[in-house]
């Protein structure tokens, strides 16, 4: 799957005013190089930062500008940005990229690492030169080897173009970045588990205070941003705030663009770069073109496998974290996914729960004992073989594992779908409910967890 950015014939192409992130990309789908990029404006946002502005002039502007995390949880940058200690006795700090891109549906941060790797890098020097980091991470998914390959010639072209290693553009700052392959967990994507598996110990989330900017890698100071995040800082260093913030339609909260995308059976799948406030309409009609041929459109999810399913009147809705709110899920990572007719809602979740059942971590009780719990009820509906009373135990199990309840946000985000699919699609599930015999007798009541 390719990404397509420019859209329909009447969409404007993309430009350095409009499409800030992939206004750089070749059409060939060919890395950009440093000799390209630097003709291209490339680290001219850096030049700028290191020779007019101070490190706290860098975290307002971007604090200013509305930036928020794009990975999915949506934290204003600059707010985290802020969190990091000012005491400058503090020499040792740590900027991470949190690049283990594990969520189902999703492929943003590979485009961006593969054909703009000096993107990453710009930001990442700009966010490590306003943080006074010394030196930084790309935590990269292990099966992404082509980006891996090219974020390493990445690193060597700007070290020997001094803008990585000692005295970077006579600023006196050292800065020293590498690229580290993870060994492939979903639950690598939480920072603290991040930190964790990349310090060679077992990927569990740590227990928050304290958090990262205090106590983070080697127990000290440290930021983890996303890609697409990082790679957001070098326009808004060389543009300013008022621009980023008129990129984004009216009524969005969310500020600049975003990496968008569609899967599954639509006429032309694939990622573009969008103003934060476009409809799912929008995307869904105009960019991914609709259904094929022969399919309907059942249920979408807006952001990834860990969002809630929405119907195909939801399709209104803004795609900004409010808009999608609204309807009742979360923007997540923005990449959505059409499920059409002919799928059989139970069957998918019981996939889904499936991956995010063994990719939990198995640190605390209710996500380790309660996911395996939810597939085991999702195959005997899917079998046939369900219970009276087997929905609503998925349902009690949607609330015991929902947020607030586990140690982290995975098992939140596993169940998120599961609750949407049985709120819409409920009587596929009731369909897989065997009949009471006299060989299986009915349960007494219904066993919800927590009652």
């Amino acid at each position: 799957m390719t990404l397509t950015s420019f859209g329909p014939a009447n969409r404007i192409p993309r430009s350095a005013e409009t499409h800030p992130l992939t206004w750089r990309l070749r059409d060939d789908g060919e890395a950009v190089w440093l000799d390209e990029y630097q003709a291209k404006n490339g680290y001219a946002a850096a030049r700028k930062a290191f020779a007019e502005m101070d490190q706290d002039a860098i975290v307002q502007t971007v604090k200013d500008a509305g930036l928020k995390g794009r990975g999915g949880a949506g934290f204003p940058t600059g707010v985290k940005w802020g969190l990091m200690p000012k005491d400058e006795s503090i020499n040792i700090r740590y900027l991470l990229c949190n690049a283990d891109e594990m969520e189902p549906n999703t492929w943003k941060d590979r485009m961006l690492m593969e054909q703009l790797p000096h993107l990453l890098i710009e930001g990442m020097l700009i966010s490590a030169r306003a943080l006074k980091t010394y030196r930084g991470y790309i935590f990269l998914r292990g099966e992404y080897t082509t980006a891996a390959k090219h974020l390493n010639r990445a690193v060597e072209e700007a070290k020997a173009a001094g803008l990585l290693g000692k005295n970077i553009l006579g600023s006196g700052f050292d800065f020293e970045l590498f690229v580290h392959t993870g060994a492939g967990r979903y639950i690598c994507g939480e920072e603290t588990a991040l930190i964790n598996s990349l310090e060679g110990r077992r990927a569990n989330p740590r227990s928050k205070p304290p958090f990262p900017a205090a106590v983070g890698v080697w127990g000290k100071p440290t930021c983890v941003n996303n890609v697409e995040t990082l790679c957001n800082v070098p326009a808004i260093i060389a543009d300013g705030v008022d621009w980023y913030k008129s990129l984004a339609r009216e009524g969005s909260e969310d500020m600049g663009t975003k990496l968008m995308g569609f899967s599954g059976k639509v006429k032309n799948p694939g990622l573009w770069e969008l103003p934060f406030g476009v409809t799912g309409r929008e995307l869904f009609e105009d960019y991914a073109g609709g259904m094929r041929d022969g399919f309907k459109l059942k249920a979408w999810q807006p952001g990834g496998a860990g969002t809630g399913f929405l119907l195909p009147e939801h399709l209104d809705a803004q795609m900004y974290a409010g808009g999608i709110a609204k309807v009742g899920t979360r923007m997540g990572t923005g990449l959505a996914m059409a499920v059409d007719d002919s799928v059989n809602m139970v069957s998918l979740l019981r996939n889904m729960e499936q991956f995010f059942a063994r990719e939990s971590c198995g640190f605390c009780t209710p996500c380790r004992d309660g996911l395996p719990w939810s597939v085991k009820l999702l195959m005997a509906i899917e079998q046939g073989k369900g219970q009276p009373g087997d929905i609503e135990t998925l349902l009690g199990l949607v609330g015991f594992l929902g947020p607030g309840k586990t140690f982290c946000a995975h098992a939140p985000g596993a169940v998120e779908p599961l609750g949407s699919a049985i709120k819409y699609f409920r009587p596929e599930f009731e369909a897989g409910i065997a009949p009471v015999s006299a060989a299986v007798p009915p349960l007494a009541r219904p066993i919800v967890v927590g009652a």
